[in-house]
């Protein structure tokens, strides 16, 4: 069957993001720094997580899970971490073309910081009632950041080349810069409010650990 187009995209303001070196230090000026000692790494999750997204195989490949921005071409476009022995579910929610297979899922599993494995839960995306959260309290009015628009979009500017932990998206919003990754367990937080100052930037985790029972 062939999907809405709607469901092939992440719904969110977003710039996507890639590059080859780190940000410089927000205190001073000059060029983009080299990589040095205390940059977080990919980070595994130490429980079972929850991802959304794509999932995109091209034919004698393994799967991949898009947790980005794609490109709403036909069929699409996008890239992510492998999904670990990934076999298509009998539901109908998936279709094929030019030798690529795709569908949106909600998918469980455990991340070791480079793959990711599928546990128990697949769920279409058009089916799935995510877990019920309080948003974040700095979306609200009232609680809005006093980070200066240039230091804003010069931090955005510098995430971009950003190799050690790539930054899936980013965006300026009540002045925060909010930023996705794939997945922190608080370090990669603490490594950039230390680099620009806390209550600058966000960070969010695309995957998210799913509650202990």
């Amino acid at each position: 069957m062939r999907l809405p187009r709607a469901l092939l995209a992440v719904a969110v303001p977003a710039l996507l993001l890639g590059g080859c070196a780190t940000p410089v230090d927000p205190g001073e000026g000059g060029d983009v720094i080299p990589g040095g000692p205390g940059e977080p790494n990919a980070i595994a999750a130490a429980g079972v997580v929850v991802g959304q997204g794509t999932i995109l195989q091209k034919d004698g490949e393994d799967a991949q899970l898009c947790l980005g921005p794609i490109m709403e071409s036909y069929p699409p476009q996008c890239s992510g971490p492998v999904v670990v022995g990934w076999e298509w579910p009998d539901d109908g929610m998936w279709e094929s073309a030019s030798g690529v297979t795709w569908g949106s899922y909600a998918v469980s599993g455990t991340w070791n910081g480079v793959a990711f494995t599928p546990g128990e839960m697949i769920v279409p995306l058009a089916l799935y009632d995510p877990m019920k959260t309080d948003p974040d309290p700095r979306t609200l009015p009232e609680n809005a950041g006093t980070a200066s628009e240039e230091l804003l979009a010069r931090a955005q500017e510098e995430l971009s080349v950003w190799t050690e932990v790539p930054v899936l998206l980013s965006y300026p919003e009540n002045g925060y810069l909010w930023a996705t990754v794939t997945y922190d367990d608080g370090t990669i937080q603490a490594y950039l409010d230390e680099l620009y100052g806390p209550d600058v930037i966000v960070v969010v985790s695309a995957f998210r650990d799913l509650p202990t029972p």
